[in-house]
């Protein structure tokens, strides 16, 4: 999951497009043919998608800058001793403008990423950046906020205006306001070059993804693959004029059900080879460009006062320090090996019986995983997702939000980036409008890889009470229907369906009212935690019974197949964990060295894997040429071990549903009062008073069955 805050002051970044032509000269560029400059007569405010062009963004862009800039400088002037009131409240709701525009260039940057739009970001991204640290290293705004920082202990405030104060001190500190003209020249310098190269690396990544094939033209090597994977692949090959044969992607819903289920050995070699070193040569070659990021990384965060850029980065969160974030890895990383070598040697005694003569390698661990499960468990995935098709699922995540904070959905007619979205309105229970929540489901080439949430509105309630709910969305890149099926599921797809939804959960049901505070606006270590929480009611017998249905026959699945669910879902959780925690220590690693020129992205890799022991039979969740979270932006740099912080969160919360039963109306309720509060009150304070006590680490390993 991936999502990106744009609170008040929060810069993502993200970039914008325009045609070969240039922006400034285009007929849409002026006010009037420019939505962005009009209200949008939409239901709730959904943004007019068939309206916006590519040559809106860079002077709409312009203009919020401009109207921001006006609104700081109004703060600035003001006479008056600074105060809560003129000074926290006027920079919170500046900018408005600059967000609604920001909000939607981000979220069809990521989803509708075509040439036209990584030209135009080329240009705009630096212009964004630059601005960014404009407002962050103002002198005399900065001093309004720090007398009040100062003085907070005394000013009567409530403890969600006191927060505010805080993280707003925090955040201008961070962004370089204590350094001088000549440091804060040599800041904003570094931000524009990042800015730059994050750009390139995810223009890098996308354009290798899509450069990646594997042609099959033997039916033969096709032995194992589910029909509908087959039928895809064939679909493919047709759209690229190709008769006869079977085309292949990194996509994930081509690429993880050849590593899962081909017989032929070569074709998992190469789709495994194929995806480790994308981006990884070539004119996509990404190696370069994270050298640079490590580089600049580095010397921000020196000149920002910390040894390197994992201190920087943790600082701010509920780790504090990367040793913190580390050690909670630890404890979790060494049993996680531990399972693995119990899974290889369970693998391996598979491929013995049946004489293929081969020590299992890295692509053969999903094939021998699901062989290990079919033998263990009698599951096959095959069988598994014929009751999880896109739209049952989509029933099991309403459902589930019904049943737990009684709020309904109901499909709309409204505005749509891609005919693919569905969108629909949110209902709290007592009836009234809760939010908008729009999907877009399924994988396209100008798409990232992945799955998000995010908002084109967070929602608002402005000093004088008056309330605009949120309009969120989630993406993802899920199998698709063919001719003769829906867009079946995977037990891992599913999971993720309810993990985004979550994300989902936390942006609708808000009722913060600090726009800085409002919905996922958290600890970066705390956020995934009402996501992932949502995760463990996919597989709960009581909901399955609501949504999982047979495609074809509408059957209930069956008890005997939920009994065979719960009894192997421990199965590769060893691999799950390993991976996950690889991929966090390697980012923590890259934040704390200082590199030099001698720095090579694969000999670093491979270090990290000999110092933490990496089993040989797997790698990296992420390498690092197409490690998005951590190079791709900073929205997780120095920062990915939080989905591991807050899984520990996350299991020892939901043993509370486990005691108290999966709907409990209580535990429901405290649990929907967190989401609520969003960022007002500290994290693990909210976790308390919805637990009961502080979260332990042991939940986790239990929950994952990693000690057994």
């Amino acid at each position: 999951m991936n999502i990106r805050n744009l609170a008040t002051l929060t810069f993502a970044a993200t970039i914008i497009g325009c045609g070969s032509s240039g922006c400034s000269k285009s007929k849409a560029a002026n006010e009037k043919d420019n939505p962005f400059f009009a209200q949008w007569d939409t239901p709730y405010g959904i943004p007019p998608f068939e309206e916006i062009k590519v040559e809106h963004y860079k002077p709409a862009f312009e203009e919020g800058m401009k109207r921001q800039r006006q609104e700081i400088a109004d703060i600035i002037r003001n006479n008056e001793a600074p105060s809560y009131e003129n000074t926290i409240i006027p920079l919170e709701y500046s900018g408005k403008f600059l967000n609604r525009v920001a909000r939607v260039f981000f979220a069809l940057n990521e989803s509708m990423n075509t040439p036209e739009m990584q030209t135009a970001a080329a240009e705009i991204m630096p212009m964004y950046s630059s601005f960014s640290d404009e407002v962050m290293m103002n002198d005399s705004l900065f001093q309004r906020i720090s007398t009040l920082y100062e003085q907070r202990d005394s000013l009567n405030l409530s403890v969600a205006q006191k927060r505010a104060i805080e993280d707003h001190y925090k955040n201008f500190t961070l962004n370089g306001a204590l350094l001088n003209d000549e440091q804060k020249k040599e800041l904003s310098d570094i931000n524009t070059k990042l800015s730059n190269l994050y750009l390139k690396f995810n223009k890098n990544l996308l354009n290798a993804t899509n450069a990646f094939t594997i042609t099959v033209d033997d039916k033969a090597r096709l032995s194992g693959l589910p029909d509908n994977v087959i039928a895809t692949a064939k679909e493919e090959a047709e759209k690229r004029g190709l008769k006869d044969k079977w085309v292949f992607t990194l996509h994930a819903p081509s690429r993880l059900p050849v590593l899962q289920f081909a017989d032929d050995r070569d074709l998992r070699r190469q789709m495994w080879e194929g995806y480790t070193s994308l981006a990884s040569e070539g004119e996509n070659d990404n190696n370069p460009v994270i050298k640079e990021i490590v580089s600049l990384r580095t010397q921000k965060a020196q000149l920002l006062g910390f040894p390197n850029y994992a201190s920087l980065a943790t600082a701010p969160y509920m780790a504090k320090t990367p040793a913190a974030a580390k050690e909670l890895l630890l404890k979790i990383w060494k049993p996680a090996v531990a399972k693995v070598k119990r899974e290889v040697t369970d693998m391996q005694k598979i491929a013995d019986e049946e004489n293929k003569g081969i020590k299992i390698e890295p692509w053969d661990y999903y094939y021998y995983a699901e062989k290990d499960r079919v033998r263990k468990y009698g599951i096959d995935e095959n069988v598994i997702k014929e009751y999880f098709a896109v739209d049952s699922v989509r029933k099991g995540i309403f459902t589930m939000a019904n049943k737990l904070y009684g709020i309904t959905f109901t499909p709309i007619e409204a505005p749509k980036y891609h005919p693919e979205v569905n969108v629909y309105e949110v209902k709290d229970a007592d009836g009234n409008h809760l939010a908008v929540f729009m999907t877009d489901y399924f994988p396209r080439d100008t798409k990232r890889q992945g799955a998000w949430m995010d908002a084109f509105d967070p929602g608002e309630v402005t000093p004088d009470g008056k309330e605009t709910r949120p309009i969120i969305y989630n993406v993802g890149n899920l199998s698709r229907p063919t001719a003769d099926a829906p867009a079946l599921m995977t037990i891992d797809n599913v999971e993720t369906m309810f993990h985004e939804f979550g994300h989902g959960l936390h942006g609708m049901l808000t009722r913060a009212t600090i726009p800085s505070q409002m919905g996922t606006s958290v600890d970066r270590d705390f956020v995934e935690m009402p996501s992932q929480i949502h995760e463990h009611w996919a597989f709960e017998p009581e909901l399955l019974k609501e949504y999982a249905r047979h495609y074809k026959t509408g059957e209930v699945i069956p008890d005997s197949l939920v009994s065979k669910l719960k009894a192997a879902s421990h199965h590769n959780q060893g691999f799950i964990m390993t991976e996950l925690v690889g991929a966090a220590l390697l980012d923590l690693y890259w934040g704390e060295l200082i590199p030099d020129e001698n720095t090579d992205i694969k000999d670093f890799e491979a270090k990290v894997a000999a110092e933490i022991g990496m089993p040989s039979e797997l790698t990296f969740r992420y390498r690092s040429p197409y490690f998005k979270h951590i190079f791709g932006d900073e929205g997780y740099a120095s920062g990915y071990y939080t989905y591991l912080w807050a899984a520990v969160l996350e299991c020892d919360g939901y043993d509370l549903f486990k005691e108290k039963g999966a709907f409990n109306p209580e535990a429901a309720a405290r649990f929907k009062h967190l989401l609520e509060m969003g960022g007002s009150e500290d994290p693990m304070k909210l976790y308390v008073d919805f637990r009961g006590h502080k979260p332990d680490v042991s939940a986790l390993i239990n929950a994952r069955g990693l000690n057994e």
